[in-house]
């Protein structure tokens, strides 16, 4: 314990490596546990809630970013993400990844992306629940849809709270969505 309190009571030029690196961690373990209670309780109490704050948080004007804190707080600390899409042959690919991977730079939009959705169909079994949801892709909030694609969200309740599993899109879908 005394340890603990000499660690805190000393500068931190003064700190040792060890003592340097704890201290960045219990930082970073600080701002992820922040991230993850970055959503609103409205958000991820019912389905309906989390699909609209699914869609939200990639939506926006030109020269800004993807609120990445709400999305982390929306999806499961192991959620993946899959893209669906065709090659130059015409043959269908899917690339997996992590949230953090999608993510990528995330730097600011140089155009307007608004992503709605257009229809759900969900099943839900206990604690588990799957979304087909139709959207469409526009440069401004209630523009003509320049693409349409289908998303296909697993989510999971634990009881207190929904989380998205993961996801996978689909955005080559024709014009009827099929």
């Amino acid at each position: 314990m005394n340890y603990i309190l000499t660690f805190f009571r000393c500068p931190f030029r003064r700190l040792t490596r060890i003592q340097r690196n704890s201290l960045l961690f219990g930082i970073i373990s600080l701002i992820n546990v922040l991230a993850i209670t970055a959503q609103q309780p409205e958000d991820v109490a019912t389905i309906d809630g989390i699909m609209k704050a699914y869609y939200e948080v990639v939506s926006g004007p030109a020269g800004t970013v993807v609120n990445t804190a709400k999305d982390k707080s929306l999806h499961h600390p192991d959620a993946w993400v899959a893209i669906s899409y065709m090659d130059k042959e015409g043959h269908p690919r899917v690339k997996v990844m992590n949230l953090e991977e999608f993510h990528g730079d995330n730097k600011p939009r140089t155009e307007g992306f608004w992503e709605r959705e257009t229809s759900r169909e969900v099943k839900r079994k206990g604690n588990m629940a799957q979304v087909w949801s139709h959207k469409e892709i526009s440069r401004t909030p209630e523009g003509e849809a320049f693409e349409r694609g289908v998303n296909n969200i697993t989510l999971f309740y634990d009881g207190s709270r929904w989380w998205i599993m993961g996801w996978m899109i689909d955005n080559t879908l024709d014009a009827k969505g099929e």
